[in-house]
């Protein structure tokens, strides 16, 4: 009989009665760069390898409460990032999936949230906006627009010590705009903004601009991939958030319409790891990954079958499966790319680290979940 109770969902499930919370939409800051919003890590970053590259990946990183958690895995990151073995798998870059402060994105947060806890990361750090980076504090005694903080940190015109930084060595980043491209020799890594909603939104201008990149990065294949990174996952079987149809309606839409599809999705927003595949009408299969657990002091565990709150029976849902994850132990992404002569290898790699113990000295991240795409 438990067994039945506590059997898992193994496809993205729906949580039913959401309450509609679109009237939180915040309008789009103005870009600091120039369209098509394209930066190219090596004006950051040297690369020895033209034909490998790997970095980390996480999102959900912040907490009000307890941060203990998020500087384990930083710490854990940092020891991949120093273990360099001339083969040019060691990463070289953070990809924030968003969602660096809570609760309402404040410049007074950052110092607390971000910058001690990634002081010792030796490598660039380029992110996305997530909802919580997004949102205004009603209550704030500084007034502020919906993003300000973010592209201060992030979309700086020129590399510069942040005001409210305390003073940090790391310096500001100078992505183009919320949404851009970072542009590799092996990949375009595309990112998204999703807004401040609970299953996001994305504006018509974005939608254009996506489009755009798609079909711009396809052109570009076999010799690079793509790669999609929005903070809202669509798919999700967790029991706080659930998936979200507005985002996997778009995304369809937009492949349907572009005859292009990314070779994988990368999200976060739910504080867990999930990794689904879906098969699409012609036999491609991409993966849609969650790496929400990277800090954040609460979990979301993956839902029962037996809780009502949730169901799957959704044709959005149709040829999509949950191949694994994980809800109890935070972790981070190492993706690793390398050039073949069909295409580009994509490893993807999560890692997670004791949960209810502090990570003794020697002790390393543990290998949770690894697969392997040949686009």
């Amino acid at each position: 009989m438990n067994s039945v109770l506590n059997k898992k969902y193994d496809k993205p499930v729906i949580k039913k009665h959401q309450p509609d919370d679109s009237y939180k939409f915040q309008p789009l800051p103005a870009p600091t760069g120039t369209y098509p919003y394209h930066f190219d890590l090596e004006e950051v970053q040297t690369l020895n390898d033209r034909d490998k590259l790997a970095f980390h990946m996480l999102g959900d990183t912040g907490s009000v409460r307890n941060p203990d958690f998020q500087k384990l895995v930083v710490a854990e990151m940092i020891k991949q990032y120093q273990q360099t073995d001339g083969t040019g798998k060691e990463p070289m870059f953070l990809y924030h999936l968003g969602d660096i402060v809570y609760n309402f994105g404040e410049a007074s947060q950052y110092k607390r949230q971000f910058f001690e806890p990634y002081q010792k990361y030796p490598g660039p750090i380029f992110a996305i906006p997530g909802n919580h980076d997004s949102d205004v504090n009603p209550d704030s005694r500084v007034s502020y627009q919906s993003l300000d903080p973010f592209r201060a940190v992030f979309c700086d015109k020129q590399p510069q010590t942040v005001a409210f930084s305390g003073g940090a060595e790391r310096k500001s980043m100078t992505q183009p705009h919320v949404f851009w491209s970072l542009i590799t020799p092996v990949a375009r890594i595309i990112g998204m903004y999703g807004n401040v909603t609970k299953f996001g939104v994305i504006t018509p201008d974005q939608r254009k601009w996506l489009m755009e990149e798609l079909r711009s990065a396809d052109a570009e294949r076999p010799e690079k991939a793509i790669i999609l990174c929005i903070h809202h996952a669509p798919y999700s079987a967790d029991v706080n958030h659930g998936s979200s149809l507005p985002m996997i309606q778009f995304f369809d839409g937009v492949f349907e319409q572009t005859s292009v599809r990314p070779d994988i999705v990368f999200s976060g927003h739910v504080h867990n790891y999930q990794r689904f595949s879906k098969r699409y009408f012609d036999g491609k299969t991409v993966p849609f990954i969650v790496a929400g657990g990277g800090g954040y002091d609460e979990l979301h565990p993956v839902a029962s079958t037996s809780d009502s709150r949730f169901t799957a029976n959704n044709a959005a849902f149709n040829n999509v499966t949950l191949e694994n994850y994980c809800d109890n132990k935070h972790g981070f992404l190492k993706v690793s790319l390398e050039r073949t002569t069909k295409g580009i290898r994509i490893t993807s790699e999560f890692y997670t680290l004791p949960h209810e113990q502090r990570v003794e000295p020697g002790m390393n991240a543990i290998l949770a979940d690894r697969f392997i795409l040949e686009t």
